[in-house]
């Protein structure tokens, strides 16, 4: 036991550093001066009047509020274990025990609030909308379109995120040729725009007869779902309006009335479409929402002062090098191709695990 207590104290000073060195990316003062002028406007007669406008500031006040409590929190547990080190008796196995497992918590603790420090971009907080686009591979792409939806789907559950299917089309034989989530959940944009790339399979095809090593592609697109503050403006000269059919199991409404909404982007050829509302009207409010999400990155890629300045030469993000391998054979290995991360437990990958990947992603980025 002592040599697990020399171990863990051995940690403190790394962990003291890692938090005071996240202490300077903020000024506590300001934090709490900003804190007061947020519950000092929730008081305001009249705050709820527009709920969408009070429902922003009270999101943001808890959010600082955490931000707050959390480092105080962590800076309390590093000055108790200092202190309980200095009045620890000769084999005191409950102080021993106590300081053991409170520098396991702050490892994590620390870690995570890390992260969370580097998010700090404009849409960070934001809520996703995420994409899933087959590639090369066939039927075969298909199901590993659908394995990644799983994967993505896990990970949300992990995370307290909640999931809905936009639009979703499947494959002819087997799995999904693209679909399209809503992921809301604090800091949801600021996580997944690390999984935005190629995403790369190798194994053993359970749709080739002869047992042949199959190698498959799919592509993630991540994009900030904009806030109230956030929002933009677009002609509705630019915009090209089609209603459809929703594909589905049939019922009242779906396969009988024209609900489902494509929206088209004159100018940059962006293509939206939205089936998962029963109504017309909740479709095109979302596929708008989309295209505006996708306008939004599509300037910030293109460096472009406005909206009315992108044209159709830079449609989308082209087909380059995947991001990220998955072999299922002849080895078991997950490896991002960034930033050098790797694991071999392949299934607990799949099952969501993802997040050492994300913040390897994340750090490295911001080199922090």
């Amino acid at each position: 036991m002592r040599i697990e207590l020399e171990k863990a104290l051995a940690k403190m000073p790394s962990l003291k550093s890692n938090l005071e060195e996240m202490g300077l990316h903020f000024d506590k003062e300001a934090l709490e001066k900003q804190i007061i002028e947020l519950d000092l406007r929730m008081q305001e007669q009249g705050f709820w009047d527009d709920i969408k406008k009070a429902e922003e500031v009270t999101k943001e006040s808890k959010f600082l509020k955490s931000k707050l409590e959390r480092f105080e929190t962590l800076e309390t547990k590093i000055e108790d274990i200092e202190v309980l080190k200095e009045i620890m008796e000769e084999n005191d196995d409950e102080s021993i025990d106590e300081i053991i497992s409170g520098v396991k918590f702050l490892e994590k603790e620390v870690e995570d609030y890390k992260i969370e420090m580097l998010l700090s971009g404009e849409y960070d907080k934001n809520n996703v909308i995420f994409t899933l686009h087959v590639g090369v591979g066939g039927t075969d792409a298909n199901d590993w379109t659908e394995m990644l939806l799983r994967m993505y789907t896990r990970w949300c559950e992990r995370k307290g995120f909640s999931v809905e299917t936009l639009d979703l089309i499947q494959g002819e034989e087997a799995g999904v040729k693209s679909v399209t989530l809503s992921i809301k959940g604090e800091f949801a944009y600021g996580y997944l725009k690390a999984e935005k790339g190629i995403h790369r399979l190798v194994r053993i095809s359970p749709y080739n007869a002869n047992g042949k090593r199959q190698t498959s592609f799919a592509s993630v697109e991540v994009l900030p779902e904009l806030t109230k503050d956030q929002d933009i403006d677009i002609k509705s000269d630019d915009l090209k309006v089609d209603t459809y059919r929703a594909s589905g199991a049939g019922g009242q409404h779906v396969n009988k009335t024209e609900s489902a909404v494509r929206i088209t982007h004159i100018p940059t050829g962006i293509v939206v479409q939205c089936q998962n509302e029963r109504s017309q009207i909740s479709n095109r409010e979302t596929a708008m929402n989309m295209l505006k999400s996708k306008l939004i990155e599509l300037k910030d890629r293109a460096h472009k002062e406005k909206i009315e300045d992108l044209t159709g030469e830079l449609k989308d993000m082209g087909w380059g090098s995947q991001i990220r391998s998955y072999v299922f054979h002849p080895y078991n290995m997950v490896k991002d191709h960034r930033t050098g991360e790797e694991t071999s437990n392949v299934q607990a990958v799949m099952d969501g695990d993802v997040d050492a990947f994300i913040n390897a992603y994340l750090s490295s980025e911001l080199n922090y």
